[in-house]
Parts: structure tokens; sequence; C-alpha cells
């Protein structure tokens, strides 16, 4: 899937992503590849991501927004 992860003052992560796991209010989720479309509300807690490579990211956050959109691009909108 194609991720981009924003803060209000930089990119966090730009590129092809295996799995995005993060906090929303409903509970905790896992995006992987052709996931439905979905737009939410996430809460504190830690964004992991698994890019092509294998190789996992961490960004803690305070809240935020994610939308999974046709042509499996995802997008977060995040507070640090």
């Amino acid at each position: 899937m194609k991720l981009s992860i924003y803060s209000l003052k930089k990119v966090l992560f730009q590129g092809e992503a295996q799995l995005l796991n993060c906090k929303t209010m409903a509970g905790e989720i896992t995006i992987l590849d052709n996931h439905t479309s979905l737009i939410t509300v996430l809460t504190s807690g830690i964004v992991r991501i698994i890019d092509k490579g294998q190789k996992e990211h961490f960004f803690p956050i305070k809240s935020g927004f994610l939308e999974v959109g046709v042509g499996n691009e995802v997008r977060c909108i995040v507070e640090e």
C-alpha cells in the first residue's frame, strides 16, 4: 500500500508499506494491502509500520486521523 503519515511540521513516513498498526477510538487496528475504505480518528499511542523491506518504524502520536482510500492509498495526519 502507498502510505503517507504527516504531522503539522513534517512528513513522518512516505512510501510503500505492508502493515500499519495504530489505536483508534474503537480500539487497535491493523491496515494491510487492499483494506476496505475507512476514515477514523486516531488516539494517543504508537503508530507501527512495516515497510516493504521488512523494516519496522514507530511513531508516538497524541491524536490524528486515518483515511484508507481507493487505489490502495492510506493517509494519516497526526499530532506528535
